[in-house]
């Protein structure tokens, strides 16, 4: 064989199989790679120690033997290429032998497979036709794909991916809030907006605004959640002070949420994390206990990275509540204005007991 043989650049021929020119200097191009790894491996057993000569002369003769079938492989292509009988699907065939017994021996020889960039030129060329085909299939399976996907989770591509990056950001930083389950229940109280501290006791009351009586929580918890900024506080008039999360508080709670197993067992087993944390920051033993009685704020990058996904009834709800804003801003119908009508015809004249003024 010679290097000739791969001189001019392979060209399939457009809109079908490869040309036989084509598979021809393929395959021979396939058996030259392939004897140069043989080559390569015997140069190895050559420059060997004694040590790894068996192992060595092993690969030599399986990498030779790839050679010989790539060399066989590119002589039938040529064969077929020259027998106008023969289909065009067993020139390509052998072509495509000549390439995988090509990689075999590069393989083996240990040297890199650069003869599997040769699958690309025995690659079927597709036709206008067929391409708008396989691109019209490509776009009805994501469009079924995305309906299932809709209808499992109720949300749009966007805010999936909202979703998961979220769930990502739980993974990472829920653990270094050192909270408990019972630092959850606090703030899904304080969610539900009847979280409320007075007399020094801090309840869930039973009903919005009914700021008497209610389900005790946990003040030492509610106290350190406050303390670093999870809560606020609203006065009331009667001074009835109530607690709701903050925005941050907002954000670590849909963490929390989203990634139960971040949670401590227990106060003690949270404690121990956050002084772990702590204890290098601080020398005295003193000061690290200290430290570690205080909840860590929610990292900043956390904080800002967080999206909260809206469902695709919510994102319609929102748009309705946007379209309505906009009409009016616009100038649309408003209650409280008094809109002029013009003189109704008999046979615009209202039923009785309705007046024009209610008919918009």
């Amino acid at each position: 064989m010679t290097e000739n043989a791969c001189a001019v650049r392979p060209q399939a021929a457009t809109g079908g199989e490869p040309s036989p020119q084509t598979c021809i200097q393929v395959a021979r191009q396939a058996a030259i790679l392939a004897v140069a790894a043989a080559d390569d491996a015997m140069t190895a057993v050559c420059h060997s120690r004694s040590g790894a000569t068996a192992r060595l002369e092993a690969v030599m003769h399986a990498a030779h033997q790839e050679a010989v079938e790539a060399e066989r492989h590119a002589d039938r292509t040529e064969r077929y290429a020259d027998d106008s009988t023969m289909p065009r699907s067993a020139l390509l065939h052998c072509a495509r032998q000549a390439v995988a017994q090509a990689v075999s021996a590069q393989t083996t020889a240990g040297v890199d497979t650069t003869a599997v960039d040769l699958w690309a030129q025995l690659q079927r060329k597709l036709t206008a036709a067929e391409y708008a085909e396989q691109q019209s299939a490509r776009r009805q399976w994501e469009a079924e794909q995305e309906a299932e996907e809709r209808a499992a989770t109720s949300m749009d591509r966007e805010n999936r991916d909202h979703a998961a990056r979220n769930r990502y950001l739980a993974e990472g930083h829920v653990a270094e809030l050192g909270w408990t389950a019972g630092h959850v229940r606090v703030m899904e109280a304080a969610e539900s907006g009847r979280l409320y501290w007075r007399d020094g006791g801090v309840r869930q009351s039973a009903r919005l605004g009914d700021w008497d009586g209610g389900r005790r929580i946990s003040r030492e918890r509610t106290q350190a959640l406050f303390a670093a900024r999870f809560l606020v506080v609203v006065r009331q008039n009667d001074g009835t002070r109530v607690l709701t999360p903050s925005p941050m508080g907002e954000v670590a709670l849909e963490l929390a949420r989203l990634h139960p197993p971040g949670l401590h067992a227990s106060d003690q087993a949270a404690y121990e994390a956050r002084f772990a944390q702590v204890r290098r920051r601080h020398k005295r033993r003193d000061d690290q206990k200290a430290a570690a009685r205080v909840l860590p704020p929610l990292e900043f990058s956390a904080w800002n990275l967080y999206r909260k996904p809206f469902t695709l009834t919510e994102q319609h709800e929102r748009a309705e509540r946007e379209a309505a804003d906009r009409w009016e801003d616009e100038g649309g119908y408003c209650p409280t204005a008094k809109v002029p009508h013009p003189a109704a015809t008999p046979s615009e004249q209202p039923p009785e007991g309705r007046s024009p003024k209610n008919m918009v």
